[in-house]
């Protein structure tokens, strides 16, 4: 019988994640071994073989996931779109060692690992999927107009190094 739920279910926060994919099996399998995902829930397709919806844990984040198809012009993967607007953030406690374990995983890598102005060592992957996830590790707390200084220097540098 049914009972009352919270407005926010357990598990989740007020913002979270819902990836479309063109093979949600898959991907549920890939985010296990790229990023140490649990699966929390799976929903089988009409046909029996597809996932309908599902829900993966990384870290204290839950993320829904979803298969593209013909039941919705709205729920298209990146594959289909042939790219995403979006870029899914990921902070760790070992940025290279979970880097090395995606791309070992099948990611492809979209920016390498990098020491940023911002404060975190930093790179970004785009998974099978289409889906851009960049992973971080937070080494330095800085100051903003410490991070300006050092946004101001990397662009400085960005310019310099580009020729007509």
């Amino acid at each position: 019988m049914a009972t009352p739920g919270k407005p926010i279910p357990e598990g989740f926060h007020a913002v979270t994640p819902h990836l479309i994919t063109n093979d949600t099996g898959a991907a549920i399998e890939f985010y296990k071994k790229a990023f140490g995902a649990e699966e929390v829930f799976r929903m089988p397709g009409p046909d029996g073989k597809s996932v309908t919806h599902a829900e993966i844990q990384i870290g204290g984040s839950r993320i829904m996931l979803a298969q593209e198809g013909p039941h919705s012009k709205h729920w298209v993967s990146p594959k289909s779109l042939k790219g995403t607007t979006v870029t899914i953030h990921l902070y760790v406690n070992d940025v290279d060692a979970v880097f090395g374990q995606a791309t070992g995983a099948g990611a492809e890598v979209s920016m390498p690992v990098t020491d940023t102005f911002w404060g975190d060592r930093f790179g970004k992957v785009t998974d099978p999927f289409g889906h851009e996830w960049s992973i971080a590790t937070h080494k330095l707390d800085l100051t903003p107009e410490e991070m300006k200084e050092g946004a101001e220097e990397f662009f400085k540098n960005m310019a310099g190094g580009c020729e007509q």
